[in-house]
């Protein structure tokens, strides 16, 4: 049974076929594609001399959000990525993200804020997946805090649209929430007031100056790819599968290039003729 509320699945959006889960063993290809970069880039990074693109300085800030039903070391991979790269990453303290989404929208702004304040700077956001959905969100409730989004496979315009067993997972959630369980997504986080009020701030309007990036693949096995293309977002196509994202170099080196072009916009860059 769909517990989801339809306003989570407007129209014109689908589910991924049943059969489209199998595009998920793509995910072994892409975890040799990033083996095998790493080791290229080992090899190769003494020998690197400067060239004439920005760079970020050490304490530019990212926070990272994993997805639905992931934790924080999912994103460990990109996490590394991108410290490589000079930017300074956070965890956002999620575990597992199963819990009501409003809860984790409230406590990601208590997260970005003490970081903004730490580091005397607005942070960007990265998400994968739902948790793209809840870095989206942040950006319209505190703009202040937020200076750039990027979404990896998150379903923006359409969270529901996606394949059946993460429906199913939804409503394993939604039981162990009515029998007593804490901390879970319950039916008002997928059907009611909660979801309504959380589906609506994501899909405001972006305040002047966020700049959002939306990386999305046409061969993804989890989300409809239709619903990752925000009409105000870059749009931006890797063929990878829905959890590869997570770790294909593809993906990354168009991550590092949208918080390169963040970061470049704000004028926080340092060139090789400055450095």
């Amino acid at each position: 049974m769909d517990t989801l509320a339809s306003f989570l699945r407007p129209e014109g959006f689908v589910r991924p076929h049943v059969a489209a889960v199998a595009r998920e063993g793509l995910m072994v290809a892409e975890a040799a594609r990033l083996v095998a970069r790493s080791h290229r880039d080992r090899s190769t990074r003494r020998s690197r001399s400067w060239t004439a693109r920005v760079h970020p300085r050490a304490d530019d800030p990212v926070l990272l959000v994993p997805g639905f039903l992931a934790g924080d070391g999912t994103l460990g991979l990109m996490a590394a990525a991108l410290r490589r790269e000079g930017f300074r990453t956070y965890r956002s303290d999620i575990h597992a993200n199963v819990g009501c989404t409003l809860e984790a929208g409230a406590a990601l702004e208590a997260r970005l804020e003490a970081i903004a304040i730490r580091r005397d700077s607005r942070v960007q956001v990265v998400g994968h997946s739902l948790g793209g959905l809840l870095a989206r969100g942040l950006a319209v409730r505190r703009p202040d805090l937020v200076s750039g989004v990027v979404t990896l496979g998150s379903p923006l315009l359409a969270p529901g649209a996606h394949h059946v067993s993460l429906t199913v997972m939804v409503e394993v959630l939604n039981r162990l929430s009515r029998a007593g369980v804490r901390g879970l997504m319950g039916e008002e986080c997928v059907s009611g007031e909660c979801a309504r009020a959380s589906f609506a701030e994501a899909r405001q309007p972006l305040p002047d100056g966020i700049r959002l990036t939306s990386i999305w693949s046409p061969r993804d096995g989890i989300v409809d790819p239709a619903s990752c293309q925000d009409p105000e977002a870059r749009l931006v196509e890797v063929a990878t599968s829905h959890c590869g994202m997570a770790v294909d170099p593809r993906v990354r080196d168009e991550v590092v290039a949208a918080l390169h072009a963040e970061r470049s916009a704000e004028g926080q860059y340092l060139t090789s003729a400055e450095a």
